[in-house]
């Protein structure tokens, strides 16, 4: 299942690439960006904003879950099934309501990455899986890679790589670029912010390390979690001198996905304010830059 197609990106990965965003991880970030992405299954957005008052178009379609107040919409998410959704899809005349996640097979998404192949071409850019967790689909993300490969197209992915390394096997003939996060290396530290192992990931990077793929390490800086002299030399020691990596991107904590959370009446445990530490930035730089890697700050 997948929940965005974004055409002419080019902040993930090189050139100019299609992003196709698949639903599910096993991760629970404190500050993840697309919380829509969590779940393998379809999820409800409602946004108060756009709610007509006079409008029942939801609460007639799934009286079961649904109904309207003075104050909006009351949602008994806890009760929603699988046939509320296709109820609700493409109910609401002004998207007050919407729902996340689609399921598309390979050849109608290989259909809107054909369209863009002329820029692929242009700029040596290709596609580009991300989530969620691609790897949460192994057999979905293994045949788009291939068919991708086979048709001479550039293939990279943005993996959090917290999965069994049997999902990520099948995929490995057929990527040619792995944007892997390395959050922590604590192993407390990472279970606190994200619910999961970072023992889980460390292996995994030593294991893609060893087959030669190449390999950009993202660290994501969050304040209170890794935002710190400390924990970025852990992480930069790790990236240099046990994966032999040669490039590292910091990618500075910001608040854009806040609203998200509103959308899906989940609460927003990160900080609410975007990293400010210029001093800590240079540090990260300078400090990656002496181990032998080069560095970048990406917005």
């Amino acid at each position: 299942m997948i929940f965005n197609i974004q055409r002419y990106s080019t902040h993930d990965g090189p050139g100019i690439r299609t992003v196709v965003f698949l639903k599910g991880c096993s991760l629970g970030c404190r500050w993840c960006q697309n919380p829509e992405s969590r779940s393998r299954h379809k999820d409800l957005l409602y946004d108060a904003r756009l709610c007509l008052e006079a409008c029942r178009l939801c609460q007639q379609a799934a009286p079961d879950v649904i109904e309207k107040t003075v104050n909006g919409l009351l949602i008994q998410r806890e009760k929603i099934e699988p046939e509320h959704i296709a109820a609700l899809e493409n109910c609401c005349p002004t998207l007050a309501l919407t729902v996340c996640g689609e399921e598309k097979d390979v050849a109608e998404i290989m259909a809107v990455v054909r369209r863009d192949r002329p820029f692929y071409q242009r700029s040596a850019g290709g596609v580009t899986l991300s989530g969620g967790e691609p790897f949460m689909n192994p057999e979905l993300a293994a045949t788009l890679f291939r068919q991708c490969h086979e048709e001479g197209i550039h293939t990279a992915v943005e993996t959090c790589l917290h999965v069994p390394w049997r999902y990520v096997e099948p995929s490995l003939p057929w990527v040619d670029l792995f944007l892997a996060d390395l959050k922590h290396v604590d192993e407390t530290i990472f279970q606190q912010w994200t619910d999961g192992s970072a023992k889980r990931v460390l292996n995994n990077l030593r294991r893609l390390a060893a087959t030669g793929k190449q390999i950009v390490i993202r660290v994501p800086l969050i304040q209170g979690f890794n935002a710190d002299e400390r924990s970025i030399t852990d992480i930069v020691n790790f990236a240099a001198d046990e994966l032999g990596v040669k490039e590292i991107h910091f990618l500075p904590y910001h608040t854009l996905g806040i609203n998200k959370y509103t959308l899906l009446n989940q609460p927003y445990l990160a900080p609410d304010k975007p990293l400010d530490s210029p001093a800590l930035l240079a540090f990260a730089e300078t400090y990656a830059t002496q181990k032998g890697l080069t560095a970048t700050l990406r917005g």
